[in-house]
């Protein structure tokens, strides 16, 4: 019968760990498996992660290009052309959300001109490509930016 105090794990499940340095008859005493000399025979020892024995690291041999600007502002994109599949007069940051056309909510929206659009909206975002601006005109809408996210 089982009980509390009779549990047992399974076996093989204990592994203890490696006691090492604790005397000739353990069979890792003396040097505790770490070889005669070297580095990492001594105490204290910790490599860097990149370093490669005094050898120029990888990081530092490859050339650096380019810079990332710590300005750069994100948004959600979303196309003219599927602005067509909504069946409302007026499209919000709510509306893209509900129908998972824009995804990240921490991110403002910027509709982009690719495609036509078909019909007369009124299109709430926080930026809009030009081609955008003229498509949403001659379709006869309404491009209205929004302040802040």
């Amino acid at each position: 019968m089982i009980h509390l105090g009779n549990l047992k794990p399974a076996k093989g499940a204990i592994k203890h760990r490696r006691r090492v340095g604790r005397g000739p008859g353990s069979g890792r005493g003396k040097t505790a498996a770490r070889g005669q000399n070297g580095q990492k025979s001594r105490s204290g020892f910790s490599r860097n992660l990149h370093f490669e024995g005094g050898q120029m690291p990888l990081v530092r041999r490859i050339p650096k290009r380019g810079f990332t600007s710590i300005f750069k502002k994100e948004y959600n994109l979303v196309n003219l052309e599927m602005l067509n599949r909504l069946d409302v007069s007026e499209v919000t940051p709510e509306t893209l959300f509900a129908n998972r056309l824009a995804r990240k909510k921490k991110l403002a929206i910027k509709i982009l001109g690719q495609g036509t659009l078909k019909r007369k909206m009124k299109i709430h975002a926080h930026a809009f490509s030009k081609t955008a601006m003229e498509k949403i005109g001659k379709a006869g809408g309404e491009a209205v930016l929004m302040k802040g996210e």
